[in-house]
């Protein structure tokens, strides 16, 4: 049988982990893995975090199974910080816990292909490379289209639009809810009102990717568009992710929401979620999932984790000031959120800059800001105008 099989290439991603702690410099800078880092490099497991686990393990007396759905009081705390005390349409929603974002993206393309098998998924590029791929597994076609001029570090706002006109009732538009991935370039409030008059207009579908909740301009702020956009369409469809506003990466633990035309609709998208997540992971992984739900059932875990997330996105955001200001030509990398920027720069330039510079980051030039420190901008800086990656000739 195996013999029939092709070799696939390696992660390059992991392959840049490798090579990052292989690498004996003392200079180095670690810009790759979409990690967030605190001042002394590590990925800390959060005060929160701990504080919610020492009371599983004084009080959790029972590893029985949950069922496909996982842990619904998790998923119902969550609607609240997602979409505000008292939305509009929370008697047309429903969800249902899943192993991380990109379990939630994979069943939320495995829904859309059992509902409407002819839907086609747009998908603005540059984007997560993995969300071309989960939507061609559900055997979902996608339609690219460009989002971002990379050079200009601006929104093809026309071509949005234009993508958007051209599709078809039932399509549907996969949107990053905020903190882009990977270039950390988000649409203004004003373009979000002009995407969501269009979702209305054409009868398409939005499927929503909150991974970055709290990590770009505070909880409310980054779920303003979300709440937007639910507010006006008939169906929506949103992924999300606990592990990089709760630190829970390798726990895997996300939800995949669901709005419905009407409460009938609404009960058939949660009988067919629970099946089809019964027959690709069974049921989801719990420690997670108990780990955040025992946080947001308390005041005090809450009020702690909160205050902590603020720390995080404050030393995110500090550290786009810090680069931005090393630079001219980088100063658009303040007005950018989330994790990532992108910049425009081919594979053997991000080698050379590995080689050359020790400053990591990965081939298509995406840069994780969080492994930085606000003192590496001007190492940063220097290599890149080593590179000839930046036009100006002096520090700002």
């Amino acid at each position: 049988m195996f013999d029939q099989l092709n070799s696939r290439p390696a992660d390059s991603l992991l392959a840049l982990i490798k090579a990052f702690h292989a690498d004996d410099r003392s200079g180095k800078v670690d810009l790759g893995v979409g990690v967030y880092r605190d001042i002394m490099g590590r990925t800390p497991v959060m005060r929160a975090v701990k504080a919610a686990e020492q009371f599983l393990l004084e009080t959790q007396d029972s590893k029985k199974y949950l069922g496909p759905e996982g842990d619904l009081q998790f998923v119902r705390l969550l609607q609240p910080i997602i979409f505000g005390k008292s939305p509009t349409f929370g008697h047309r929603l429903v969800g249902i816990q899943t192993p991380g974002g990109s379990g939630a993206l994979r069943l939320g393309a495995e829904l859309i292909q059992t509902a409407n098998p002819s839907a086609k998924v747009l998908l603005g590029t540059p984007s997560w490379p993995n969300h071309a791929p989960i939507f061609g597994a559900a055997r979902l076609p996608v339609k690219a289209y460009a989002f971002v001029d990379l050079t200009l570090q601006q929104v093809k706002f026309e071509s949005v639009i234009e993508a958007l006109s051209s599709a078809g009732e039932g399509d549907v538009v996969l949107l990053h809810g905020c903190c882009h991935n990977p270039t950390g370039i988000d649409f203004t409030m004003e373009q979000w009102r002009q995407i969501t008059a269009l979702l209305v207009a054409q009868k398409l579908v939005p499927f929503i990717d909150l991974a970055y909740q709290g990590l770009g301009d505070g909880l409310e702020r980054d779920a303003a568009p979300t709440r937007m956009i639910l507010d006006a369409v008939d169906e929506a469809l949103i992924a999300y992710s606990c592990d990089k506003n709760f630190g829970l990466y390798r726990e895997r633990v996300g939800a995949l929401y669901v709005m419905a035309r009407n409460v009938d609709d609404t009960g058939k998208a949660e009988s067919n979620m629970a099946a089809l997540a019964r027959v690709n992971w069974s049921m989801p992984p719990d420690h997670g999932a108990a780990i955040v739900r025992t946080i947001l059932e308390s005041d005090e875990m809450s009020a702690m984790w909160r205050a902590e997330l603020e720390e995080m996105c404050q030393r995110v955001n500090g550290n786009r000031a810090a680069l931005a200001a090393a630079a001219p030509d980088l100063a658009f990398i303040s007005q950018q959120r989330g994790l990532f920027s992108n910049l425009s720069m081919s594979k053997e330039t991000a080698v050379a800059l590995r080689a050359k510079h020790g400053i990591y980051m990965a081939d298509s030039g995406r840069m994780n800001l969080a492994g930085m420190q606000p003192d590496d901008a001007c190492a940063i800086v220097a290599a890149l105008r080593a590179e000839g990656c930046l036009k100006s000739s002096m520090s700002a």
